[in-house]
């Protein structure tokens, strides 16, 4: 599809959330969006490698195993939660949780192929069977449960949709959205953003102007460049794209505004429930390790616990959980000892931005991270 078709279909679609969300008749929410602009922007082609094989419905656990590494569906852009540099290295929240299924199933952490997806072909990889598992910051909504027929794990960060603007347009967080009347606001397309930024903005009475990107780092950009007063996303990525990318961020406030619940979650394909169960498990097994204080430093320690709770999740006594899942019976001790708890991977990835646990802690500390019991 040429550049130019892209920008019309875009045009169409950006209206088209724009109308749905207005609504029609007498009563209808004043009208909010004065324009869109649709930037197209030059997406680099995907390096071409082979798709795995078709699996049949069931068999991605067993295709997994024979094929002897995970092919997991990451960002690669997006620093924290998955990032590729310029030597090919991987890195991130994200990434770090492929390596812990992939230590699980292999007893080793780098047996996993990473494929960078845009937001526009992430769940379509998942669909065709690109991908045997989606870890790329994508929020579990109704539809994309149902109607995409995906299968979403645990949530692994609770996130919420925010705004960014210079300290010029209001150095005061608490600001509210009508520091921005007849602003314009870059967003990307192809996430729930686009529709959550409509609604927070009608809801305030405000008046603005969406500029609409197909990539987040061109978005960026555009912001840094002085093309639009603020943009959106998750106040994650605001937060860690913001401090890599923007040249001085001290210059930029990110509002408290809260536009959204956005549930991270990784998700697989509907009807591979064996292999839903591993996804499910290896991350809850990395939240109950770090309620035990067991971390990849300390773990081997713990093999000699008589704590039955323990050496359940270790596998060291004879309940056999991992065989009840197709994997070792050591499965949680092999992803702590090669990849770490939840809170290591927190702390390697998102700490160094200075993002707090929040919502994102145990439930033994206020948050929300509860893991299931391992019996």
């Amino acid at each position: 599809m040429s550049r130019k078709l892209f920008s019309v279909f875009a045009l169409v679609a950006v209206m088209a959330l724009v109308l749905s969300a207005c609504g029609g008749g007498a009563a209808q929410s004043p009208q909010v969006v004065k324009e869109t602009v649709v930037v197209t922007v030059e997406v680099p082609a995907a390096a071409s490698t082979p798709a795995p094989a078709p699996v049949a419905g069931g068999d991605r656990l067993k295709a997994i195993l024979d094929r002897g590494k995970l092919i997991c569906g990451v960002h690669g852009s997006f620093q924290g939660f998955g990032f590729v540099d310029s030597a090919g290295v991987w890195s991130g929240f994200d990434v770090d949780f492929c390596r812990a299924w992939a230590a699980a199933l292999f007893n080793d952490a780098n047996a996993v192929e990473f494929r960078g997806l845009s937001a526009q072909a992430r769940f379509t990889a998942l669909q065709s069977g690109e991908v045997d598992v989606l870890s790329r910051n994508s929020t579990w909504t109704v539809t994309r449960d149902a109607e995409l027929g995906l299968t979403f794990g645990p949530v692994t960060f609770y996130d919420g949709q925010a705004i960014m603007t210079k300290t010029s347009v209001t150095a005061d967080p608490a600001a509210g959205l009508k520091a921005l009347e007849g602003g314009s606001v870059c967003v990307q397309s192809g996430t729930t953003t686009e529709l959550n930024l409509a609604d927070a903005f009608r809801a305030a009475g405000v008046t603005y102007t969406p500029v609409v990107f197909e990539d987040q780092n061109a978005a960026f950009q555009a912001y840094e460049e002085g093309r639009c007063d603020a943009i959106t996303s998750d106040r994650s990525q605001l937060a860690t794209q913001g401090q890599a990318v923007l040249k001085n961020y001290a210059d930029h406030v990110i509002l408290n505004v809260v536009m959204s619940k956005e549930p991270l979650a990784p998700a697989v394909a509907q009807g591979d429930d064996k292999w839903a169960d591993v996804v499910h498990w290896v991350v809850y097994g990395m939240i109950q390790a770090e309620e035990l204080g067991i971390t990849s430093k300390n773990v081997d320690d713990f093999l000699k616990s008589d704590d039955p709770v323990v050496k359940r999740l270790l596998g060291t006594d004879d309940s056999a959980l991992g065989a009840k899942l197709g994997l070792s019976n050591d499965f949680v001790y092999r992803v702590i000892k090669l990849v770490g708890n939840y809170g290591e991977v927190y702390d390697r990835n998102l700490g160094v931005f200075n993002i707090a646990r929040g919502q994102n802690d145990l439930w033994t500390k206020g948050g929300l991270l509860y893991a299931p019991p391992m019996r």
